[in-house]
Formats: C-alpha cells, structure tokens, sequence
C-alpha cells in the first residue's frame, strides 16, 4: 500500500462511495415499502388529508413504471459504486485490489444496500412509503423516457416467448387478496368463525345465484282467489308469512301477492262499511283487489343485482321464473340477508327439526333440504355445491338415481347413508367423513 495514494481525490471517492450506499439504500427500501403498503391502509390516511399518502398512492397505481425507475436508479448507483471502488483499490493494492473491492463491496451492498433497508422497511411499509414517496414520483417523472424504453422492451422479448401482460390485473387480484387475508386470519385466530363467515357470505354474494336460496315452489304457500272470503282470512291470520301470492286456477297462475297489512286493512274497511258489530260486509272482500303486482325476477340473477333491485324499488319479496317463465320458487330479502348472517327466526317462524344433528357415534343427521354451502359454512366441510344446492340432490347427482332408504354411498371423502325418503324426495342423512 502506497500511503502517496491517500490523497483528496482518494477520500473524496470514498465519501463517493458511501453516498452511493446510501442511495442503494433508500432504493432497495422504497422498492420494499411501496411494494408491500397497504393500498387500503393508504386511502384511508388519504381521506384524511394526509397528502403524502395520495402521492404514495399515484406512485403504486403504475408499478411497473414504479419498479422500473427505482430498479434503474439502483443499479446505476450500484454499478457505479462498485466501479469507483474497484478503481480505488487497485490503484492503492495493486492487481489484488480487484478481489478486495468485490468482497468488499460485495458486503456493504448486501448490509446497508440490500438487507438492511429493507428489514426496516418491511416492518414499517406504510410509514416509509409516505416518507419516499414524493421522492419516487420525481424519480418516475425522471427516468420516464428509459423506462419506457426499457418496458417496451421487456414487454416485447415476453410477447415473443407466449407471455401477455395485463396493466389492470391488479385489479382484478384485489378480491381475491382480501378472501385470502381473511382466510389467514382466521386460520391464525385473529378472525372469529362467525366474522369470517359474514365476510365471505357479502363477498359471494356476486358470485350466487337467486336459484341457490329461494324457497321452492312446492314449499310456497298460496291463496286461491276463488276461495271463500272466510277461509283467505283465516289462512292469512295462521300464516307465519306477511306476502302471499294469489293465484287462480292453476298454482302457475299468479296473480298478484297480497300483504296481511293490506288485507286487514280491506277487511276493517268492510266490516266498518256493514254496520257496528257486523261483519255482512267481509262476504264482498275481493282479494284481487287489494292484490299488489307480482315482481317476477330470473332465476340466473346474482344475490348482489337482486339486492340492489329490492332495495331499488323498495320491496322484499320476488317470484323466480325460470327462461321459459314457469314458477321456481320465490325470493325476499330476507333470504339474502340470512346468506350473510345465518337464519333470522321471530316469533311467528314456524319450529322445525334441527338440520344438522350430531350423534353419540360421531355421525352427523342432516336435512335433506339442506343447502350444501350451510352444511360448509356450519362444519368447515369443502363439499363441491357446482351441481347440486342441497345434500340430498348432491347424493341423487353422485347416485345417478333416487337412492332407497338404507343405501350408502361414498364420495368427496364422505360417507351417506340414506336415512329416510319420503316419495321422490331424500329427507333424512347420515353423513360422516371418511
């Protein structure tokens, strides 16, 4: 070592030197912290006014640009740094002085450079994000012609090797990155059964049809416009349901859909009409009269549109018809609601059997009727609802055939048994994973 080398200009290169690893630092830190923020978590500091956080969002919105023009501007500090230590070492030892510089720089890039800025980084993402984020910006408005270029470039050998890029996946990516982090945190015990549940349920609504949660037709209870004035009433006084949809002739035939408020409200307009005390007056009730217009909606709209259209036109119950317009069953927001939240029940629902019970065996005795998301959603089981709605016609699809009573399948790692039919229905299960 020659000490007539230790010069200004030898000192001014490692001042040279260090700045650089100081630039490759806040490089290698700004890549990691705008990378790894939370958009979400920087909109609402937005909407609070926080200016810095809509300049680290304006930065984000183009990552490709983003990375390109921090990825650029690392480099070169990078290159240069090990270049003007290369210089300098070989100049103060020699020909060895090529080996010192690249275990040295080797080390300081991978320390302050690369590891440690970016351990910082990735524990505070959002912080550091607003901190460099201006920066960033006049960075990108800099290098925008090279990074163009180089994009161009990049985008260009891909298409030639089959790759297409799409700018706006990110997009698209966005729902599926919050089912995931859900997903996460329920798995790790930050997010309750129930929460998770809710979450998802809102987050699928767009993907579920009005077919998978109506009621039936043949569980739709009905007022016969012909019926005697007497009998519609008493039938709307026992019925745990405030709609009704009238029909005359045939079941199909819906003529309207009447509501107990209505009827009732005909029905003391009668009576007071007839005399004090006396109900002549009710034998002239014409329920068609009061009868609202049905709302008729097709069984391929999603839970989400069909909320949207009850909220809308302001009410709460729809009749479903299939593509050539014969009655599926029918819809109200209710039932859209309980996807979300699990059944609502008052004091006019009627009790039935417990869906889902489980014996001393470790078997589970299931509904039929029940819907195979519920029976998921309840046991954290993963059976495939693409084919069937419920357990029973998930056994008749998988079957090929209306099983008897006592028959055992076994498929999707489960075990059914048939407990009980009633027709052409399955009413009753025993189900047990395998």
């Amino acid at each position: 070592m020659d000490p007539s080398s230790l010069d200004t200009g030898f000192w001014l290169t490692v001042g040279a030197i260090l700045g650089l690893l100081v630039l490759s630092g806040f490089f290698s830190g700004s890549e990691t912290a705008l990378t790894a923020s939370s958009r979400a978590k920087l909109k609402a500091q937005a909407d609070k006014g926080e200016r810095r956080a809509e300049t680290a969002m304006k930065v984000t919105d183009d990552s490709e640009r983003m990375i390109g023009a921090i990825l650029l501007g690392n480099n070169v500090v990078n290159i240069l740094s090990a270049s003007l230590a290369t210089a300098l070492l070989t100049r103060v030892f020699g020909d060895s002085g090529v080996a010192l510089a690249t275990l040295g720089m080797t080390l300081l890039v991978l320390i302050f450079g690369e590891v440690l800025p970016k351990t910082y980084a990735i524990a505070n993402p959002e912080t550091v994000a607003l901190r460099v984020a201006p920066v960033i910006r006049l960075l990108i408005l800099v290098f925008a012609p090279v990074v163009t270029v180089v994009r161009t470039l990049v985008r260009g050998l891909l298409w030639m090797v089959g790759v297409r890029t799409d700018p706006d996946s990110h997009i698209l990516a966005i729902r599926e990155e919050i089912v995931g982090a859900i997903a996460l945190g329920h798995s790790e015990g930050a997010v309750e059964k129930e929460d998770r549940d809710r979450l998802l349920a809102t987050l699928d609504l767009s993907d579920r049809t009005v077919e998978e949660v109506m009621k039936h037709r043949s569980e739709i209870e009905m007022i016969d416009a012909d019926a005697p004035p007497e009998r519609i009433l008493t039938q709307a006084l026992s019925s745990p349901h405030t709609r009704l949809p009238v029909y005359r002739g045939e079941p199909e035939n819906i003529l309207g859909v009447v509501h107990a408020k209505d009827l009732l409200r005909e029905v003391d307009r009668l009576v007071r009409a007839g005399g004090e005390g006396e109900a002549a007056g009710l034998a002239e009730l014409d329920i068609l009269r009061i009868a609202r217009k049905p709302y008729f909606v097709p069984e391929t709209t999603d839970l989400d549109d069909q909320m949207r259209q009850f909220l809308k036109r302001r009410t709460h119950f729809a009749l479903v018809v299939d593509e050539y317009g014969a009655l599926r069953g029918l819809i109200t927001l209710e039932d859209i609601i309980e996807e979300i939240v699990g059944d609502i029940t008052d004091e006019f629902d009627v009790t039935r059997d417990q869906a889902l019970k489980r014996t001393e065996s470790g078997d589970y005795l299931i509904d039929g009727a029940m819907t195979i998301r519920d029976l998921n959603r309840a046991l954290d089981w993963n059976l495939p609802d693409d084919e069937a709605n419920t357990v029973a016609g998930l056994v008749i699809h998988e079957a090929q055939t209306i099983p008897s009573e006592g028959q055992v399948f076994s498929f999707h790692g489960f075990r059914f048994e048939v407990m009980t039919r009633r027709e052409n229905r399955i009413t009753r299960l025993k189900v047990r994973p395998l």
